[in-house]
């Protein structure tokens, strides 16, 4: 066996397949708490090689495929130095269904399954709980993790060195469309227009929001969620920086829009639809506010419960 933190040969053992769902975390006053999963996906099949190497098709194929500074594989090389485990090389099949820095949770899918590949080749005998913590410490905020490794809708919080999270599934007519612009969003510059400090009112105005957010998904009540997906935290200061928030906006509670929110830190924006049957309708009530098809794609999706899938192949 190679020392700890060196490559090994290739080693014996069957390979890993994991699916991961993208996520929409925030929904407005949710501010590093509630998460919800959607129904594209991060794909993997790994399996032990000479060499790393990554085969990837969807979006940014050309990104994701790119062994070099490539967030899945220093992720996952950096938790097996850290575990006293050797590198063993992977070779990758990747089909990456998730939108880079759109605030889709591409950044948690990624680590978790750099985080499951670690546990899986570096026989580290992880626990849910464990692997959640670790990439919680990885990403910096607990919601897109706990959705995206848990599925449905969550609320979490760090409680020490665990992640506490209470999960509830959605109501399954409601639909959702994520509006995408044309370019991507750094998180840490959609972090960097926020305050330091908050006025007392706007601080109530979201306690108050999300306490109804949580009851509103956990009871189906669609009625609430135009204003449980009200904000005055976060989206405000970023309004100028991503522009699809105000036009789409003034489209709730018209065309079977329930609510609206930045997705994440943004820039692209959360459609809740309360059915199947008024997804054409606000798709055309969303392009119309964009002024028309061009520089922006509709993604139509589904609240998903269940949350990351692994398998031993």
């Amino acid at each position: 066996m190679s020392e700890p933190g060196k490559t090994s040969g290739r080693p014996s053992g069957g390979g890993l397949r994991l699916r991961l769902p993208a996520t929409s975390a925030n929904l407005g006053p949710g501010f590093d708490a509630v998460a919800i999963a959607l129904d594209f996906y991060l794909e993997l099949d790994a399996e032990p090689a000479d060499e790393f190497s990554i085969t990837a098709t969807g979006r940014d194929a050309e990104r994701c495929g790119r062994v070099e500074d490539n967030l899945v594989l220093e992720t996952y090389k950096g938790i097996l130095v850290a575990n006293d485990r050797p590198i063993v090389p992977l070779a990758i099949k990747m089909r990456n269904g998730i939108p880079l820095a759109m605030g889709c949770g591409s950044s948690a899918a990624g680590r978790l399954a750099a985080i499951a590949l670690a546990v899986h080749f570096g026989q580290l005998a992880w626990s849910s709980e464990r692997i959640l913590h670790e990439a919680y410490l990885l990403e910096g905020h607990p919601d897109n993790v706990a959705a995206c490794w848990l599925g449905g809708f969550v609320a979490a919080a760090c409680d020490g060195e665990t992640v506490r999270v209470a999960k509830v599934v959605p109501a399954a007519d409601w639909r959702a469309i994520v509006v995408l612009p044309a370019d991507p969003l750094p998180t840490s510059r959609a972090r960097a227009v926020l305050p330091a400090s908050y006025p007392l009112g706007d601080v109530v105005a979201n306690i108050q929001a999300v306490s109804m957010l949580g009851l509103a998904f956990a009871q189906g009540r669609a009625d609430l969620l135009r204003i449980a997906m009200s904000d005055r935290i976060h989206q405000p200061y970023r309004a100028p920086i991503c522009k699809l928030l105000p036009l789409m906006l003034p489209l709730v509670g018209e065309h079977g829009i329930l609510g609206a929110a930045l997705s994440g830190a943004g820039p692209a924006v959360l459609v809740v639809v309360e059915g199947e049957k008024a997804l054409g309708r606000a798709s055309a009530a969303i392009w119309d506010a964009l002024g028309g098809p061009g520089g922006a794609e509709l993604l139509v999706c589904r609240f998903v419960p269940s949350g990351a899938n692994q398998t031993n192949v």
